[in-house]
């Protein structure tokens, strides 16, 4: 059995200002249903994925911000990270884990610049939606088997 992740929802306190943001990473907005002024869903898909994300009113009791340490991928971190700064995101420097992939709350073991050999997976970046939303941009070329 397949399972293809679809949807990511993001929470978030300001629905609008969330949109904005988005549209100008370049997600595609695909959807902004409003209901009443307590409901509303907007689902947003980043350029060239096949899952999307959705933000709103009423569809989840996250606190806005609390979705941490989420990963988009991308085949030039360098790349990548000037985009965003060109639009305008506050992205971290590229770096890596100096004991491989490790995620460590508390960033420890990282090093500044991308990993000396650009291994696939080592690679990483960081900025935040304008709720705290945490993302990481992560380098893959070639993906592990099976994926």
């Amino acid at each position: 059995m397949d399972l293809k992740l679809e949807v990511l929802f993001v929470p978030v306190s300001d629905v609008d200002r969330a949109k904005a943001f988005y549209e100008s990473l370049g997600f595609r907005l695909d959807i902004d249903y409003i209901a009443s002024d307590e409901y509303r869903v907007a689902q947003l898909t980043p350029p060239g994925s096949e899952a999307s994300i959705i933000i709103g009113k009423s569809i989840t009791a996250a606190t806005p911000g609390s979705l941490q340490n989420q990963i988009f991928a991308v085949k030039d971190i360098l790349a990548a990270r000037a985009d965003l700064v060109e639009k305008g995101v506050d992205v971290s420097e590229v770096f890596h884990y100096a004991k491989g992939f490790i995620f460590h709350r508390d960033n420890q073991h990282r090093v500044a610049g991308p990993h000396p050999e650009r291994a696939d997976y080592q690679s990483f970046a960081t900025f935040s939606d304008p709720d705290g939303n945490t993302w990481s941009l992560q380098e893959i070329n070639t993906r592990a088997p099976g994926r």
